[in-house]
């Protein structure tokens, strides 16, 4: 189906049906509707970069940027010396970036010409003893505002890779962002203010004019921090409302049972849902789980394209052009559950009209996964690429295979132990796989215990360890209230 039939539909319906999906909506993003805002969509990282450095350069009073990943190279150069360039002009420069995403791709010599500039760096999230499953939490947004009067959000991270390399015969990557005026803005300051304070002091208080319209288009603003799960419930409702269209993009597909299963009702209701994801990842292992889970897709009707290009690392979705989603969230539990993301919802068939119009011109540069029959057998299938292109990556090799086959056996196997659903005809092998890996775990523990012993005894040392600093640190700060109260009692 194209866009202009998907617009002869509504995503949502009229008042009152239509009050009520907005308090819906709200609830279940956790942020609210906010009207007279114009957006501008950003395709690819060249243009991102370009406006992202005119608006540094320009700022007056203040630049907030935070981002997963802030490379030593080229780009990250440019980056950091224009913030230089306004620091040293008095202009309030704060920079959080990601220590997991930064690992390896800048260090602290890095940024220590910002901060003698006056410029802050904070760096998000580093490990350290008493949260030994602190380092799983990760600051993956990539945002910017500048004065309180432009915003930014996207999937581009600060790096020249985004740019590929042409002596290499490296594409760009496909990313998708947007840049926001108007009371949009306020909320973007606000999401990084709170992952600033969450890192040490808070910043000063900015003196904010009278939001005021500039444009028609009304969105909501979701910043997510771990285990609220805003994005994740409103991916999952947008998913029961679309009627007509639901077209997705996402890097790094990994799904889960509840958005599979909300997706192949949709499907399966009639409804066109597509997903487009890379043919070839900068990280494999998540490419090979993510293929393990096509059949499920494809067999309720959902068609599954890969990019043919060098990388595709945009997320978005569009629905019946009306609602379009951009942002950092990927559709997998590390960004719904763990991470700290951003993303903009729109309400607004012009900018629905542009995103699903990018939409089908990407799917020009991608190839159509499909179900073909299994010679032999003819009762099942098995996922099929028609004509694939020549690929600028591989897909992943030993090790995606491995974990996509891990994924697979874990999936079946918690389905049988909790009996929770029945177990399909493609899932014989892994179930056997599964039998033949706890009969081996359980000859190990029989005939060599000290195999298994040791991993048990270090990590047993290990949580001990760390809860034994947590406790401590209770203790310590238990202490000082008392201390404290005592000294203001009179």
């Amino acid at each position: 189906m194209s866009y202009t039939a998907a617009m002869n539909s509504t995503a949502f319906p009229t008042s009152p049906g239509r009050r009520f999906a907005e308090q819906a909506l709200s609830r279940a993003a956790g942020a609210p509707l906010l009207p007279g805002n114009r957006i501008d969509l950003l395709i690819d990282a060249a243009a991102h970069f370009e406006a992202w450095l005119g608006a540094i350069r320009g700022a007056k009073q203040r630049v907030l940027l935070e981002n997963y990943i802030i490379r030593d190279d080229e780009v990250g150069r440019a980056f950091r010396d224009a913030l230089i360039e306004r620091a040293k002009d008095g202009v309030t420069v704060a920079v959080v970036c990601d220590w997991v995403g930064c690992l390896g791709q800048s260090r602290a010599g890095f940024w220590a010409p910002l901060r003698a500039a006056g410029g802050q760096v904070r760096v998000f999230n580093p490990p350290q003893l008493g949260q030994p499953f602190g380092w799983i939490s990760r600051d993956h947004r990539k945002l910017l505002v500048v004065d309180g009067e432009v915003g930014f959000l996207s999937g581009v991270c600060i790096s020249q890779k985004w740019l590929g390399d042409a002596a290499k015969g490296i594409a760009p990557w496909r990313d998708t962002g947007v840049a926001l005026h108007g009371p949009a803005v306020t909320e973007l300051e606000l999401a990084f203010a709170q992952s600033w304070s969450s890192i040490g002091e808070a910043l000063p208080d900015f003196p904010h004019r009278p939001t005021r319209p500039v444009g028609d288009v009304a969105l909501r603003v979701i910043a997510t921090q771990p285990s609220t799960a805003g994005m994740y419930r409103l991916d999952q409702m947008i998913a029961a409302m679309a009627r007509r269209t639901l077209w997705l993009t996402d890097a790094y597909f990994v799904g889960v049972a509840p958005y599979v299963q909300a997706l192949a009702s949709a499907a399966k209701d009639g409804v066109d849902v597509r997903l487009l994801v890379p043919g070839s990842s900068d990280i494999p292992v998540v490419a090979g789980m993510s293929r393990s889970g096509y059949r499920p897709l494809l067999k309720a009707g959902i068609r599954v394209f890969e990019w043919n290009g060098s990388m595709l690392h945009a997320k978005t979705a569009v629905a019946d052009g009306q609602w379009a989603r951009v942002g950092s969230s990927n559709l997998n539990i590390a960004s719904w559950l763990s991470n700290r993301e951003i993303d903009v919802a729109v309400e607004d068939a012009g900018f629905a009209h542009q995103l699903a119009a990018q939409y089908e011109k990407d799917l020009g540069n991608a190839t159509e996964i499909v179900l073909t029959p299994r010679r032999y057998r003819p009762h099942t299938d098995r996922v099929s690429t028609a004509a694939r292109p020549q690929r600028s990556g591989r897909m992943g090799g030993s090790s995606s295979r491995a974990a996509a086959g891990a994924l697979r056996i874990a999936n079946t196997m918690g389905a049988a132990f909790a009996d929770r659903r029945v177990l399909g005809d493609t899932e014989t092998g892994p179930l056997v796989s599964g039998t033949l890996v706890l009969l081996l775990l359980a000859a190990v523990a029989i005939f060599w215990p000290a195999v298994v012993g040791w991993p048990i005894a270090v990590l047993a040392l290990w949580f001990a360890l760390n809860f034994g600093i947590r406790a401590w640190r209770a203790r310590r700060r238990h202490q000082r209230r008392i201390q404290a109260a005592n000294e203001a009692e009179p």
